[in-house]
């Protein structure tokens, strides 16, 4: 079974407070993009479970692969299984704050689901999914999401503001650890009506729905906040970084400036394409 594994960006990311167990209460709009890894599970050729992994490099072994880790989830409810072969290509950039491998996660539950016909619910796949991390319940939606708690708690929202837009999406030569982030931030204290902000015009987005770790990651990584200028110099109604990064997006509403505002950030990683 073959599938890819789609991206995200984030629509505003508020940090309200640090909870008593060391996580934060955040509020986010998350969005499916379509840049994506590509991941195929069959049965195994042999005896064991294998992974083979090609494409970015990705520096950590087999059993710490959140693929893994999600495959061992999933047998914490389904039982063992037989064992599989998985092959993952990496294209999406890691430490970009795009949930590349959170979405490798998602993707590994819902094929192992139905390779093996386990009769999982998207309910329960996401529950599974929130034990491998925060950002992977929503992989398994597909659609924009409100995340809310420590980003594990999901609602089906609707962001009129996104029709018809094209998405830019680069990723500069550093890489951001979720301690990093989380290390420069002071939170807002503040919780959004992320309802009221989504049923907003586009046109408000840029003054409305920031990302509170923008601002202290752009001053350790100045590459960050020339990027969100750059867009917004080819004509972005909307640039932001997401997540807690260092990938930076614009969304534009002409194919053209997308295509333009594209070619002006290469060589660094980069995709662009419509919103999923």
């Amino acid at each position: 079974m073959l599938t890819f594994p789609h991206s995200k960006i984030n629509i505003g990311l508020n940090i309200i407070d640090r909870r008593p167990d060391g996580y934060h209460n955040i509020q986010s709009i998350m969005v499916p993009i379509g840049w994506s890894d590509i991941l195929e599970i069959v049965p195994a050729a042999g005896k064991e479970t294998t992974l083979t992994v090609t494409g970015r490099p990705v520096c950590c072994p087999p059993e710490k692969n959140l693929v893994m880790k999600a495959l061992r989830a999933v047998e914490k409810v389904s039982g063992p299984l037989p064992p599989v072969d998985i092959f993952l290509r990496k294209i999406v950039p890691d430490g970009a704050g795009l949930g590349g491998g959170s979405a490798d996660a998602a993707a590994t539950v819902s094929l192992l689901n139905g390779l093996f016909d386990l009769g999982l619910t998207d309910t329960t796949m996401a529950e599974i999914c929130s034990t491998v991390g925060a950002d992977c319940p929503f992989f398994i939606y597909g659609r924009p999401m409100a995340a809310s708690g420590t980003g594990t708690t999901l609602c089906p929202i609707d962001l009129p503001g996104l029709e018809g837009l094209t998405v830019v999406v680069t990723k500069p030569d550093i890489s951001i650890s979720t301690a990093e982030a989380y290390g420069g931030i002071t939170p807002s204290g503040t919780a959004w009506d992320l309802g009221q902000l989504a049923a907003s015009p586009r046109q408000n987005w840029k003054s409305d729905l920031i990302n509170l770790f923008e601002r202290p990651m752009a001053a350790s990584h100045p590459e960050i906040g020339t990027l969100v200028d750059l867009f917004y110099e080819h004509g972005a109604c909307y640039a932001a970084m997401s997540g807690s990064g260092s990938a930076v997006f614009g969304l534009f509403e002409s194919d053209i400036l997308a295509e333009k505002a594209a070619a002006s950030v290469r060589p660094y990683a980069t995709w662009y394409g419509p919103i999923l």
